[in-house]
């Protein structure tokens, strides 16, 4: 197949020497969904940019970064799993979120050609609850994972009411990072020797665990009741065995793709603003 400017035209791609690129940067990268999607969200918005999957490796992560650098039509960058944490090294100023979190999702080039943060997962998230249905205020949480994706998902929870966060989490480094930087709701928060939803009302997998068909379920499922509400972050698949099992039972559920939608909104908006691409 011969792609030609009327099949761009067609697809309604503004793609020409001027356009800006914007790679989504991660390890594994084919999951994603975020390339189609915010590409049309700025293009929509009457941006010339592109945003292109990139798989990067951990080991390379801050020579990929030293290298963009040097490629002026390079507007900015959307991070997925596992650079959240190590692209703040990449960034020249972040967001005062960013500082507390230690993690960005998302960089733009300012007019001076330096990178700035800003991590709008748990913002999004929260967002994706409340669009659902979800009511957090009071409510007790059990949160397994404390990566990028989840400690910005535990500030946002902290900072929306809840009563208790539990936190389940196998990297004791991860945890206490997160315990640390989130010190000032230390009251409410709690950590569990296993992912048991027992007497919980909210129940969030923030860990890419359930990607691959050989992943377990990462959440106790026999001990989910209908009255619990169920949310996953992972994208791809859709509906993942965990939220599968929830929906089984009759709980209320929240996909990956909610919080994806509430997030491209942010970041769509973020790279927009002045300096930016």
């Amino acid at each position: 197949m011969t792609i030609t400017d009327a099949t761009i035209q067609k697809l309604s791609i503004q793609l020409d020497g001027t356009t800006q690129v914007i790679p989504i940067v991660g390890s594994p990268i084919a999951q994603v969904k975020s390339p189609a999607g915010m590409t049309e969200s700025l293009q929509s918005n009457g941006c010339n940019a592109i945003v292109v999957p990139t798989h990067v490796l951990p080991e390379n992560c801050a020579e990929y970064f030293a290298m963009a650098r040097k490629m002026p039509n390079i507007g900015g960058f959307l991070i997925t799993v596992p650079h959240k944490i190590s692209a703040v090294e990449a960034c020249d100023e972040v967001s005062e979120r960013s500082k507390l979190l230690g993690a960005v999702n998302c960089i733009r080039r300012r007019e001076d050609s330096s990178f700035y943060g800003d991590m709008f997962d748990g913002a999004a998230y929260v967002e994706a609850l409340r669009q659902n249905g979800c009511a957090l205020e009071g409510k007790k949480v059990l949160q397994v994972g404390a990566g990028g994706a989840g400690i910005a998902i535990a500030h946002a929870l902290l900072e929306s009411g809840v009563a208790e966060l539990k936190l389940f989490e196998l990297d004791k480094a991860r945890l206490d990072s997160l315990k640390s930087r989130l010190s000032q709701w230390a009251d409410r928060i709690t950590t569990a020797e296993e992912a048991d939803p027992t007497g919980m009302d909210v129940v969030i997998n923030a860990t890419p665990c359930g990607m691959r068909e050989s992943d377990p379920i990462p959440v106790k499922v026999e001990n989910l009741t209908a009255d619990m509400f169920v949310g996953d972050v992972i994208t791809k698949p859709l509906v993942t065995p965990l939220l599968e099992t929830a929906r089984s039972l009759g709980c209320g559920t929240q996909t990956g793709a909610d919080m994806f939608r509430a997030v491209q909104h942010l970041m769509t908006e973020f790279l927009l603003e002045k300096g930016a691409v």
